[in-house]
């Protein structure tokens, strides 16, 4: 948007814009620089400050463009790719050259491959996500995690996908294929594709997921009865949802400061006037039945999916009593296994090195128990972190 200080009257100079804008720089009084994602990949364009004369500089696949800035003639940028995390690249001959490298160990690591995966939704939809495949070999048969991107209006891009809570390379080298999906309602394809979830959560943008669960088990990567489910946010609702609604097509779920009731989320939030201009699009007031409805708890008593529970206690945006109240019903329920963690002093993410190191060795404590050792109770509570991993790099 370019805003005019006289009047303050702005306009969108990337109307109909079929990306999404990440960052940009000033190149002259009458230009713009900057970087958009496009499906699953970047690029960086040239623009005019009214609109017109847009220009792609650079839409090379890698590495993945996510930030930029400009200083005189030098162009910087960070940007990262599905073997290496987010480094500082210049611009120079027109390609981004990388200067620095912060993780100088990776270059001793063996790393799965990932590819873009294009399917097809029930309504004929062209979908995209992310695939990235067992360390040792194509997937096969292999259990395999789905990672829920939360939002909903963000996306995964073929770029560097782990972190604590996704931790995809972490998962192919213990023999798991690990799936992003970009659900409509995500990012990355424009303004109207990004709406196209809105109003009706665990609807369509869910049935897109289950559909990428469906075709992935018919061409023989995805395992039936070890397939699992985790994500943050309206990730972890997705989880949550997975669980309940839809329960018999999910065999693990981790969730993540994800909502399981609306009514009361609705009036816990600190972006109440987002979740009913974007998202739900309905007062409670309005509506009470697709906000019932639309909970992941109306579903409890049918739940047959292990579902661990991570929350930080200081959660603004989905309180903590939404994991809780999940935690409630599924265990009043008792239909499966079901665990509540909370982290002291953690609000809508995991931000302390401790609880994040916890967080990713539960989840994948959790995966490995029911998918890959076929459990049927909970692993103990208390994880002694040294002792598990030794256990695990004896058994690798």
């Amino acid at each position: 948007m370019i805003a005019e200080l006289a009047d303050g009257i702005h306009r969108d100079i990337t109307l109909g814009y079929r990306g999404h804008v990440r960052d940009f720089a000033w190149e002259d009084s009458d230009h713009l620089l900057y970087i958009g994602h496009v499906g699953v990949h970047s690029e960086l364009a040239r623009i005019g400050r009214r609109g017109h004369r847009l220009e792609v500089i650079r839409d090379a696949r890698r590495p993945l463009l996510q930030s930029i800035d400009l200083a005189g003639d030098t162009l910087a940028m960070i940007a990262d790719a599905p073997h290496h995390p987010a480094e500082l690249y210049v611009m120079e001959d027109d390609r981004p050259v990388r200067w620095t490298d912060s993780n100088p160990w990776l270059s001793d690591v063996r790393l799965a491959r990932q590819e873009v995966v294009t399917y097809t939704a029930r309504d004929g939809l062209e979908l995209e996500g992310i695939l990235v495949h067992p360390l040792d070999g194509r997937g096969r048969s292999v259990p395999t995690i789905f990672a829920i991107h939360g939002g909903p209006e963000s996306h995964d891009s073929d770029g560097w996908l782990t972190d604590y809570a996704r931790p995809a390379q972490v998962a192919a080298a213990r023999g798991y294929a690990m799936f992003f999906p970009n659900y409509r309602g995500s990012t990355g394809r424009g303004v109207e594709f990004s709406k196209l979830g809105q109003g009706a959560p665990g609807g369509a943008e869910f049935n897109d997921i289950l559909d990428a669960r469906n075709q992935l088990v018919e061409v023989g990567v995805a395992q039936e009865g070890r397939i699992g489910i985790t994500g943050r946010s309206y990730g972890g609702y997705a989880a949550a949802w997975a669980a309940t609604a839809q329960t018999e097509y999910f065999d693990a779920s981790v969730v993540a400061v994800g909502a399981a009731e609306n009514i009361s989320k609705f009036g816990t939030s600190d972006i109440t006037h987002e979740l009913y201009l974007v998202h739900l699009r309905e007062w409670p007031w309005e509506n009470w039945e697709m906000y019932l409805e639309s909970s992941p708890i109306f579903y409890a008593d049918q739940s047959r999916t292990p579902t661990l529970i991570l929350h930080g206690e200081q959660d603004a945006r989905v309180h903590v009593s939404q994991g809780i109240i999940l935690y409630r019903y599924l265990k009043l329920a008792g239909q499966a296994p079901v665990r509540l963690v909370t982290y002291p002093d953690e609000g809508h993410g995991t931000q302390a090195a401790a609880a994040r190191r916890d967080y990713s060795l539960r989840l994948m404590r959790w995966m490995d128990h029911f998918l890959r050792e076929g459990a049927t109770e909970s692993p103990p509570y208390r994880l002694d972190h040294s002792a598990w991993i030794e256990a695990d790099d004896d058994r690798e």
